[in-house]
């Protein structure tokens, strides 16, 4: 699970960096707290920070019950995927939200495979299999 460990740190700390990034962009737009509107691009990386968090919510228990039920290595390498998903996801958004949807698809994919083999797992862990 040293795997899926990992792929849970980095998620967070990908998610930190969106916040740092939020308030980078709150001191060059000029957009003071506790305000979140204001300049477009600030609002860009608001959403971007939001909807990830938005997405921990799903991705994180997935990743557990899917890495603890089935394979530790295959939840990691979707959680992979799920990364470089809210990467692509964050500069897009950034750039131009209406070019997001790479980077959302990289992203919710994963995370419902996750939930939804973590819950097959876990019947089938019930039932004895």
């Amino acid at each position: 699970m040293a795997y899926v460990d990992i792929v849970t740190a980095l998620a967070l700390l990908q998610f930190i960096v969106f916040g740092f990034q939020v308030g980078g962009a709150r001191a060059k737009y000029g957009v003071k707290a506790p305000a979140i509107t204001g300049n477009e691009i600030f609002e860009r990386h608001f959403r971007v920070q939001q909807n990830t968090l938005e997405q921990l919510v799903a991705f994180i228990p997935g990743l557990y019950l899917f890495g603890r039920y089935l394979n530790p290595l295959w939840a990691a390498g979707l959680g992979v995927v799920y990364l470089l998903g809210r990467q692509v996801y964050a500069v897009s958004y950034v750039k131009d939200p209406a070019k997001r949807g790479a980077g959302f698809g990289l992203t919710f994919l994963p995370t419902v495979v996750l939930i939804a083999g973590g819950l097959i797992g876990a019947i089938l862990h019930l039932l004895g299999h």
